[in-house]
């Protein structure tokens, strides 16, 4: 396997078999146990646009299986402000490492990269384009809830026209054959293509602006902020700032086994008050990014994750 660029390049059975290494290297994740799969091999970290959770989890991942890592840095103290291209930032980096994760602002720059690269590219988000491995970390949080994927229903709401975590969360849903639920203002809908897509592939999609009278029989609620550094103007903006806001006293109605994502960082859109309750799974998802991301480099560089991982590591 060459990279991942999309949830395209994976197959549903290989989505499965990822989470379920996923799961073995739980206790590995949580520095329990010691596990050196990948010593000896060096993750780059290329993030062209700022980030806590990708960058920590992707550096923290491969620090917990026993690799290193090397960072870009500030992108304002690299060479690319002297004027270096993207494909020569990949050939420079492919030559010091084994795998890449890279976040870009430009759609299809991971595909780019990719295609310039020797080594495998995981793309950690690529302008409004897509989220693979935020869409990973996020099946494992609802199967880690639900014991399955197949078959549930998942509201989306906020900034569905940006906000490429829905964008590869869905189309990764359609395949488990769930019921997808679009909450958004209307200036923020699932681009018309996205919509067409997945309802070729059989999607059972509804869309509508309120999102509260879509939560009482939801299994999934998958909240994303505004995100304002996607509008060129501000006016625009102003128009849907603080769209939804989700609190503790919205949730009487819903289910009990009802989970809440959030790929964060959060602003408004879910209180406080949410974080006490039964149904917040936000932090716990943020640290999945850790467990999925282990999961996928081992696949990347084609190491096996053992079938017994407590047998082969060894406790600190």
């Amino acid at each position: 396997m060459s990279g991942l660029i999309t949830m395209d390049d994976l197959t549903n059975e290989e989505i499965i078999a990822i989470l379920d290494d996923a799961e073995r290297l739980l206790p590995v994740a949580k520095g329990e146990l010691y596990l050196p799969l990948l010593q000896g091999r060096i993750l780059g970290n290329l993030f062209f646009e700022p980030s806590t959770r990708t960058r920590m989890s992707f550096e923290t991942a491969m620090k917990r299986l026993g690799g290193d890592v090397v960072n870009l840095g500030d992108v304002k103290t690299s060479s690319v402000v002297k004027g270096e291209t993207l494909f020569d930032t990949i050939q420079m980096v492919d030559g010091y490492t084994d795998i890449i994760a890279m976040r870009h602002p430009r759609q299809g720059a991971a595909q780019y990269a990719q295609d310039s690269a020797r080594v495998p590219i995981l793309n950690g988000g690529d302008g409004a384009g897509h989220h693979p491995t935020q869409t990973m970390l996020d099946l494992f949080t609802i199967r880690q809830a639900h014991g399955r994927l197949d078959g549930l229903k998942v509201v989306l709401a906020g900034d569905l026209r940006y906000g490429r975590t829905v964008h590869s969360l869905s189309h990764a849903l359609t395949r488990f054959d769930c019921e997808l639920v679009f909450a958004s203002p209307d200036l923020l809908r699932m681009p018309r293509d996205i919509v067409s897509d997945l309802e070729a592939h059989g999607a059972k999609i509804t869309e509508t602006e309120d999102l509260y009278s879509m939560m009482k029989d939801a299994d999934v609620i998958y909240m994303t902020r505004i995100q304002k550094e996607r509008f060129s103007d501000e006016d625009e903006y102003a128009k849907v700032a603080g769209a939804y806001k989700l609190h503790a006293n919205d949730l009487n109605d819903v289910k009990a086994n009802m989970i809440i994502m959030h790929p964060l960082p959060r602003v408004d859109e879910i209180h406080p008050s949410v974080d006490a309750t039964r149904h917040a799974r936000y932090f716990e998802q943020a640290f999945n990014g850790v467990v999925a991301r282990m999961a996928l480099l081992c696949k990347l560089l084609g190491v096996s994750v053992p079938k017994n991982v407590e047998k082969e590591g060894s406790a600190f």
